[in-house]
């Protein structure tokens, strides 16, 4: 049983997040996998992904990996990155797209036209680093600046329908949810494994994580 597993179903650039997750884990075992025995067997979890919404339920699904999830989800410390939490709510409008259902919510698409404040047209998808503000306690938030900046790239954010499920947000110009956490759950749209020692701090406090609130 590895200590430590990273979910691959064959969408985006794993490396980097097993490299980060190597680097905080001291002596747990890290593993990149798409086995469903290995998801299901492992203390903790990590759900990255990049692409298209569809594409990755789809692939998800193509390798049996939807159960685990769901499992992982329900009852061990779960990380979820970028698509791995957007697929964790309820549709997205990404080619009208359900996804998993573990929180209820949206995930919406960032309008086209939106300024700064200076007037400046704004870039979708949103790509870069930003400023992401604690809303609220958590553990993997711990020692962590309320304002530390983090690195997106991303054209959909998610809109939960209970407000408490935020942790933090972000503002591009609008305020959008960009880090949510329930029980064992705790899942990000930016990239932890790419936003230097901010990240790597919030993965150090994952990997110690019992999946308290």
């Amino acid at each position: 049983m590895s200590d430590i597993a990273v979910i691959d179903y064959g969408m985006g650039n794993l490396r980097s997040v097993e490299q980060a997750l190597h680097h905080v884990a001291g002596e747990q075992s890290v593993i990149v996998t798409s086995d469903p025995v290995e998801v299901m067997a492992a203390r903790c979890v990590v759900f990255p992904g990049q692409g298209a919404m569809p594409d990755c339920v789809r692939e998800l699904d193509a390798r049996g990996l939807r159960q685990p999830v769901l499992e992982a989800a329900a009852n061990k410390p779960f990380l979820g990155i970028c698509i791995g939490l957007q697929m964790l709510f309820e549709h997205s409008e990404e080619g009208d797209t359900a996804g998993l259902g573990v929180l209820q919510g949206q995930v919406r698409r960032f309008s086209a036209g939106m300024k700064d404040r200076a007037g400046y047209k704004l870039k979708v998808p949103h790509m870069g680093w930003n400023e992401v503000r604690q809303s609220r306690s958590h553990p993997l938030w711990s020692g962590i600046a309320p304002d530390a900046r983090y690195y997106f790239v991303h054209s959909y954010y998610v809109e939960p329908v209970d407000p408490a499920l935020e942790t933090a947000y972000t503002e591009y110009p609008a305020r959008f949810t960009s880090a949510v956490g329930r029980d064992n759950i705790f899942a990000v749209q930016f990239h932890p494994e790419k936003s230097q020692q901010a990240g790597l701090s919030l993965l150090y406090n994952f990997v110690n994580w019992d999946g308290r609130p």
